[in-house]
This record gives structure tokens, C-alpha cells and sequence, in this order.
């Protein structure tokens, strides 16, 4: 293939352009500010978990408290009357000692559930104070999550701004290449590789491998407008001044 050095040497151009390009392909994969947002999600999700959890607990709590308080009115409610048939003085003897034996049961039992009751309120404001703990950092995070989709957000634009310049400035070079040319150079970065490197004191530019000293004989021998490929990486090798040949 033939194309006029001039051509040849605007490889460079593209290939610049789609280094950039390739840069900017894994800049927006690695995102820092993405990898951020989504640590923060992750962590929101499981701190919003961690909050239900004592939710439930919060309310498996108050249904405790609401039946001790239940068990202990009716206790009360039994304590007052059995206490007025008492304090009637129409009760006889032998009821009179079962009644009096009642009252100090439920007496006892009053303190017992009292005493349940006392605890499970004490449970109650600890947990509460976790309920709150967790609200606070669900609200940091909130407040996070906002700051770091803004940053990513940013990150994003700026990213979208590079590759638009990029890809217009690829417009513009693409339209100076002859269609095999572009071909070639395309169907090597298609590979993996790099499409076209300046060829440099016996290295070429894409592979940085140095070529022996025969290839770069019949390199040099070559006509200034033929193509010439690395014999290593196929690579376009562009040959300009600082070739040295």
C-alpha cells in the first residue's frame, strides 16, 4: 500500500486521539466518584436494614409493654375489688381468710409484673437510643449520597466533554485517510493494539520493541510512500525524520 508520507505522518494524529479515546473508555469504567456512590449505597442499604431490624424490635417491645401494662391493670382491678368485699365486713370467716390469702398473691404478683415491666421499659429507651443512633448515621449517609452523586455527576460531564472533543476531532482527521488506509489502522486497534506508532531509532512506537537490524535495513530501503508494519506488534509504523533512517 502506497499513501504519501504527509498522510501517513497524520496516523500519529489519529492515533493520539484514540489513546486519548481508549483513556477515557477506562477513566469512565474506574470511576472513582461511581465507586464511592456505590459504597454508599451499599452501606445505605444495610444501615437502612439495620434500622428496620430494631424497628421491629422497637415494636415487638411495645406490644410486650402494652400486655404487662394489660396484666397489671386487671391485677389492680382484682386487687380493689377483692379489697372492697373486705372492707364490706359482709364476708365470712372462712371467705374472709381465702380473700385476705387472694390479696397478698396478688400483691406479690403485681410486683412481679411490675418488675417485668420496669425491665422491658429500661429495654425499651435502649433500643429507642439505638432507633435514634441509626437514624443519625442514615441521615449522614443520606446527606453523603447526595454529595457524591454531585461529584460524580460532575466527573461524568467532565468525562462527556473529553469524549466529545475527542470524537470531533476524530471527524475531522478520519476524512483525510484513504479508505484502505483507515481499514488497516482500524482493524489493528480493533485487535487490541495500537493502529499506527512513530517508528524511532529502531523501535516502534506502539510495541517499544527494537527491530533488528535487517528489518530496519529493508525498511529503509523502501520507497518513502510504502506502509510499513511492525514485523512485532502489525502495527502502522510511521516513518518521519525522527526515524533516523
Amino acid at each position: 500500500m502506497n499513501v504519501e508520507p504527509r498522510i501517513q505522518a497524520k496516523l500519529l494524529d489519529l492515533a493520539a486521539v484514540d489513546t486519548e479515546l481508549t483513556r477515557i473508555a477506562h477513566r469512565r469504567r474506574t470511576l472513582p466518584e461511581q465507586e464511592e456512590l456505590a459504597r454508599l449505597e451499599s452501606d445505605q442499604v444495610g444501615r437502612k436494614d439495620a434500622a428496620v431490624a430494631v424497628q421491629i424490635v422497637l415494636d415487638d417491645l411495645d406490644r410486650d409493654i402494652k400486655k404487662l401494662e394489660g396484666e397489671v391493670d386487671a391485677v389492680r382491678k382484682r386487687e380493689e375489688r377483692d379489697r372492697k368485699m373486705l372492707e364490706s365486713g359482709t364476708v365470712a370467716a372462712k371467705a374472709l381468710t381465702e380473700l385476705e390469702h387472694e390479696l397478698g398473691s396478688l400483691a406479690r404478683r403485681q410486683g412481679v409484673l411490675e418488675d417485668e415491666l420496669l425491665e422491658v421499659m429500661e429495654r425499651r429507651e435502649a433500643t429507642q437510643a439505638d432507633y435514634d443512633h441509626a437514624g443519625g448515621q442514615l441521615s449522614q449517609i443520606d446527606d453523603a449520597l447526595i454529595d457524591a452523586t454531585r461529584r460524580r455527576d460532575d466527573a461524568v460531564a467532565d468525562i462527556d466533554a473529553a469524549q466529545q472533543r475527542c470524537e470531533t476531532d476524530r471527524a475531522a482527521l478520519v476524512g483525510e485517510f484513504p479508505a484502505d488506509l483507515l481499514a488497516v489502522y482500524d482493524r489493528q486497534r480493533s485487535g487490541g493494539g495500537v493502529g499506527a506508532a512513530l517508528l524511532q531509532a529502531r523501535r516502534c512506537g506502539a510495541c517499544r520493541i527494537e527491530i533488528d537490524r535487517g528489518e530496519i535495513a529493508r525498511i529503509a530501503a523502501t520507497a518513502a510512500d510504502t506502509v510499513v508494519r511492525c514485523p512485532e506488534c502489525s502495527a502502522i509504523m510511521v516513518r518521519t525524520k525522527e526515524s533516523g533512517l
